[in-house]
């Protein structure tokens, strides 16, 4: 399970390299749900029931988990060029993850993705397939990776909100049964930018902020 964090950051230090940290609160809506809500502070587990919304409004996006079996982590990660990794979801019991990185909007989801692959065919032992374009919006373009034999992942590219692009990569082991990489696909369906109204004065609080 280390090594396939150890390998998702090696990709994604392909273009960024990061620190930080952010924490998230719950808050009570007037239909007293309880999303989690994303903010500065120590780095750890978000207790956000599965099925119940994990909201950033700073960085504009909403994820769902797809079950409990799936934890999320608030990380924070920036680089100095603005690329952050806000979250990581992992599922201890298979040891998949899936990482989340919010990068402006400097090129389009089809131009992010095809920079990836050419950098990760140029890594010993990668293989990728193309870029192909996904459900997940008008925009939304991924493809699959191999690491050896050990390995199988995803990565998948929509646009944000308020210029800004979503690039989510997943990594898995290759023994893992069939119901992890639906669960992987399911996680990434519920990484989506928020709506305008969800950030309008007054719809959600904003994040405690600790120092």
């Amino acid at each position: 399970m280390g090594g396939l964090r150890k390998l998702a950051w090696a990709i994604l230090i392909l273009g960024t390299a990061c620190s930080g940290s952010r924490q998230a609160v719950k808050a009570d809506t007037a239909r007293g749900a309880a999303p989690g809500v994303g903010g500065s502070g120590a780095a750890g587990a978000v207790p956000v029931a599965a099925g119940v919304p994990y909201v950033d409004e700073d960085l504009g996006f909403e994820i769902i988990r797809p079950s409990d079996e799936w934890q999320l982590d608030e990380t924070n990660e920036r680089t100095p060029e603005g690329l952050a990794i806000p979250v990581v979801l992992r599922h201890p019991p298979s040891g998949a993850q899936v990482v989340l990185q919010v990068a402006p909007a400097v090129a389009t989801p089809t131009q992010f993705a095809e920079r990836l692959t050419e950098g990760l065919r140029q890594q010993p032992g990668f293989t990728t397939t193309d870029p192909v374009p996904l459900s997940l919006s008008d925009n939304a373009v991924g493809f699959d990776f191999q690491v050896g034999d050990g390995v199988h992942g995803r990565v998948a590219v929509r646009e944000g909100r308020k210029g800004h692009v979503l690039m989510m990569l997943a990594t898995w082991p290759a023994q893992a049964v069939a119901s992890v990489t639906q669960n992987v696909d399911a996680l990434i369906a519920g990484i989506r930018p928020l709506p305008e109204s969800k950030t309008a004065p007054g719809t959600l609080p904003q994040a405690r902020r600790t120092r």
